[in-house]
């Protein structure tokens, strides 16, 4: 594992702060269901994963999931379940994000605003089966809560929702080349820009 130099680890800490930020603002704006609310954390993860690669998108969608995962979790009807499961489903995002976006080597193709939105979507699906089974099976033999079926009625729905959302928002963020330009910059290694 390559060592982290202090524009990672700044990177990494300003890009989860974002993410607890961002989930902060729309959970409370944007209640749907009692224990299921707005969660746009996801947009601080995709970022972190496009631009600083697997481990990068990995650890700022675990930090950037502790706010949703206290809210949810001891706040919530998750306990100190939610706690654990919902940053590490965030962060199954942000490395399949990641991973993706080189399996693909995205940054040397002309198309890079339409691989995005199709990237971001896609990757997504690990952390959506993690959730299906988290509520089917984990919660209920942890915590012996019923109900999860019911909550994964409105989750799901929800989280795709937002997850299109962000699609579009990474492909515009992708393709603007001064924001690209901004981000490589807080990278110390980030040796190739991405194309416009």
């Amino acid at each position: 594992m390559r060592r982290f130099n202090s524009k990672k680890l700044v990177f990494i800490a300003i890009m989860s702060a974002l993410g607890n930020i961002l989930a902060g603002i729309s959970i409370y704006i944007g209640p749907i269901y009692p224990g299921v609310a707005l969660d746009l954390s996801h947009v601080a993860t995709f970022i972190a994963a496009i631009y600083g690669g697997p481990v990068i998108g990995f650890l700022v969608g675990l930090f950037g999931g502790i706010f949703s995962g206290v809210y949810f979790g001891p706040l919530g009807n998750l306990s100190w379940l939610g706690l654990i499961g919902l940053p590490l489903g965030k962060s199954l995002t942000g490395l399949t994000t990641a991973s993706f976006y080189r399996l693909f080597n995205v940054k040397q193709r002309s198309r890079q605003s339409i691989l995005t939105l199709l990237i971001v979507f896609f990757s997504y699906i690990p952390e959506c089966l993690f959730t299906v089974f988290f509520f089917l099976n984990i919660m209920p033999y942890f915590l012996g809560l019923g109900g999860g079926l019911t909550m994964l009625w409105f989750i799901v729905p929800k989280a795709w929702g937002e997850i299109t959302l962000m699609s579009f928002l990474m492909a515009a963020l992708v393709g603007n080349e001064g924001f690209s330009t901004f981000i490589a910059t807080s990278l110390a290694n980030y040796k190739t820009r991405l194309k416009s």
